[in-house]
């Protein structure tokens, strides 16, 4: 029932950014029975975007708040999947409360990774107890991303580091080696890669001197990246507020 449109209800849909998300996104919604009534791209306008019932932002770190900022402006709810941007997150969701508008935002839409999230969060409340077993995550993505670590990865560290004694995550492996400062050894490391046109590797690994325990979610395409996210705004149309995938999918 989940992947199933509601018959009685056609979107027409703003597509802010318009690359290889954005196509996919878009054959997609066409797929499930919805209309684009904007593409946006750095060379034209927000023509077409008050006359959307929803807006889907998979932009660049640079576009995304302006993107989301028209919509609020425009009272179109907007899904927001672009990552790298989120310093200006509590702006955002104040401009949406002063709109009166809906806003989804996560770092990634796929159902899979969703589940993921879920099981992470499972995994570091039970992993918290036992000190002899240090964290570290790796994530693998595609030479065009253009943030590290991913959205994703941050995501995963964020829900251990709720669930756990974790403080913070790092890029630095030795900063999160460093057995001299606790404070730095209660850190993350975060081992971000860039390869080909990998669309999105993620793994914790929880390592202790007599074994390893792992969880890995691999993404095959982005398919699940777009279904989810045309999922999310389907769900949105209608709703004003600030809601996370867990919402959408139930999981709370």
């Amino acid at each position: 029932m989940l992947f199933k449109i509601q018959k009685k209800y056609k979107m027409k849909i703003a597509l802010l950014g318009y690359g290889k998300m954005g196509k996919v996104i878009e054959r997609i919604a066409l797929e499930r029975g919805h209309e684009i009534v904007l593409k946006k791209d750095e060379s034209n306008t927000y023509e077409g975007l008050s006359t959307a019932d929803v807006a889907i932002d998979f932009s660049v770190p640079t576009a995304a708040v302006d993107n989301i900022s028209n919509c609020f402006h425009a009272n179109v709810p907007v899904v927001s999947g672009t990552t790298g941007w989120l310093e200006h997150f509590d702006e955002m969701v104040a401009l949406c409360n002063e709109k009166k508008g809906g806003f989804i935002s996560s770092s990634n839409f796929s159902l899979g990774v969703n589940i993921f999230f879920e099981l992470n969060e499972y995994l570091a409340k039970i992993m918290a107890q036992f000190d002899s077993y240090k964290v570290t995550m790796e994530e693998i993505h595609h030479t065009q991303k253009l943030d590290a670590p991913s959205g994703t990865a941050i995501s995963l560290a964020k829900g251990v580091i709720e669930n756990s004694n974790y403080t913070n995550w790092t890029l630095d492996q030795a900063t999160a080696n460093d057995q001299s400062d606790s404070e730095q050894a209660k850190q993350i490391y975060i081992e971000a890669k860039r390869i080909g046109d990998v669309p999105g590797t993620h793994t914790v690994t929880y390592d202790s001197a007599v074994d390893s325990i792992e969880l890995k979610h691999t993404a095959h395409n982005r398919e699940g990246f777009a279904l989810g996210a045309v999922i999310a705004a389907e769900w949105l149309v209608g709703k004003t507020g600030i809601y996370s995938m867990k919402d959408v999918l139930n999981l709370k």
